[in-house]
């Protein structure tokens, strides 16, 4: 990861865009500590992924807990079907 100045973007925004598609990422610095991150859409892509698995098995680990407390319903077919 390297670290680049918002003017050094400007003046040479397409081969940072080249090096970025190419797997490298910047830290864009700005003043007051306002950075942004320049990355390419596959690996932001992934972390969205990555961000959605954590979210998901988080929910499953809950709901985990919740049944081996007890904390779910037993229906049978024949209500099930009721319900259509």
């Amino acid at each position: 990861m390297l670290v680049v100045k918002s003017m050094d973007v400007r003046d040479n925004f397409k081969a940072l865009c080249d090096k970025v598609f190419n797997g490298e990422t910047f830290i864009i610095s700005r003043p007051k500590n306002e950075n942004v991150v320049m990355l390419s859409e596959n690996e932001y892509n992934e972390m969205m992924k990555a961000k959605r698995n954590v979210e998901y098995l988080a929910m499953l680990d809950k709901s985990m807990a919740e049944a081996e407390v007890g904390g779910f319903i037993v229906k049978t077919v024949a209500e099930l079907e009721a319900y259509e």
